[in-house]
C-alpha cells in the first residue's frame, strides 16, 4: 500500500508544468507637440524680420535715447525709418537733426513725422513741421501721427484733421500718410481718410481688420521690439501685401 502511494506521488510530480503566460505591457509612445516659438509680443527679441520676406521698418523719437546708427544699419533688416520731427505749434524732437543725418548714412530710407494736435493753431503746427523736415532730406512722404481728439467732438477732429491735411499736401505736394492706432480709426475716422495711405499700429499676432475693411500699406505692430544699436523698446513696423516702400517715396 505504500509503495503504490509513492509510486502515485511520484506520477504526480513527474506531470510537466504549465508554463505561466506573462502578461507583457505595451507601451504607447506619444508623440508631444514641439512648442511654438514665442511671438514677438512674448519675447521682444524675437525678431519677425529674420523669419519672414516683408520689408520691415521701425519709428524713432528722442525716447530711444542715443541710437547706433552704424550698427542698426549694417546689422539689422530695416528698410526704413519715420523719425519723429515735431509736436503740436512748439515741439521739436531733440534728437531728430542727428537721427536724420546718420539715418541717411547708414542706408535706410527716411521720412519725418508731425504728432497732431487738433486743438492747437494749426499754421502754427505746420510752420513748426517746417522748420525741421526739410524736402531735401526726405526719401519718404511726410506722416500725420494721429492719436487724440484734443478734447474737441468728433465732428471739430475731423475738420480740424482734414484742414491740416490739406495744408500739409499744399506745403509739400503730396499726401501724408496718416498714422492711426486701428481702435481709434474704427472709432472716429471711418469714411474720413479714404483719399489717404494708412499707417495702422495694433500689437498683436494677428492682422488688424478695420472695420471699414480699408486697406492699409504699414502695420505696426509691436511697441517693444528690440534690435541691436537701440538699448530700450523699439516700434516695429513691415509693409503689407502686394504693397512696396516705393509707393511711399517722397516725390522731389
Amino acid at each position: 500500500m505504500l509503495c503504490f502511494c509513492a509510486m502515485v506521488v511520484m506520477n504526480v510530480d513527474a506531470r510537466p508544468k504549465k508554463k505561466t503566460r506573462k502578461h507583457q505591457r505595451t507601451t504607447r509612445v506619444v508623440k508631444r507637440a514641439k512648442p511654438k516659438p514665442p511671438t514677438i509680443h512674448e519675447n521682444p527679441y524675437s525678431t519677425c524680420e529674420d523669419t519672414c520676406d516683408h520689408v520691415h521698418g521701425i519709428d524713432m523719437s528722442h525716447y530711444q535715447g542715443e541710437v547706433f546708427w552704424e550698427t542698426v544699419g549694417e546689422h539689422t533688416k530695416m528698410s526704413y525709418v519715420y523719425l519723429k520731427a515735431t509736436e503740436g505749434s512748439d515741439r521739436i524732437d531733440p534728437r531728430y537733426e542727428r537721427n536724420i543725418d546718420l539715418a541717411h548714412r547708414y542706408g535706410l530710407k527716411v521720412g519725418s513725422y508731425h504728432f497732431f494736435r487738433p486743438a492747437t493753431d494749426l499754421r502754427l503746427q505746420l510752420e513748426n513741421f517746417k522748420t525741421q523736415c526739410l524736402p531735401g532730406e526726405q526719401d519718404l512722404i511726410p506722416m500725420l501721427d494721429v492719436e487724440t481728439l484734443g478734447n474737441l467732438s468728433v465732428e471739430a477732429f475731423c475738420d480740424s484733421l482734414h484742414t491740416f491735411l490739406g495744408m500739409m499736401e499744399e506745403a509739400y505736394h503730396q499726401k501724408p500718410l496718416v498714422y492711426t492706432f486701428r481702435n481709434f480709426y474704427n472709432r472716429h475716422l471711418q469714411g474720413q481718410l479714404d483719399d489717404y495711405q494708412l499707417m495702422i499700429a495694433m500689437y498683436a499676432d494677428d492682422e488688424p481688420v478695420l472695420a471699414d475693411g480699408r486697406d492699409y500699406i504699414i502695420w505696426q505692430y509691436s511697441c517693444k521690439g528690440r534690435i541691436v544699436g537701440v538699448g530700450g523698446d523699439v516700434d516695429k513696423s513691415r509693409i503689407m501685401g502686394s504693397h512696396t516702400l516705393r509707393e511711399l517715396r517722397y516725390k522731389h
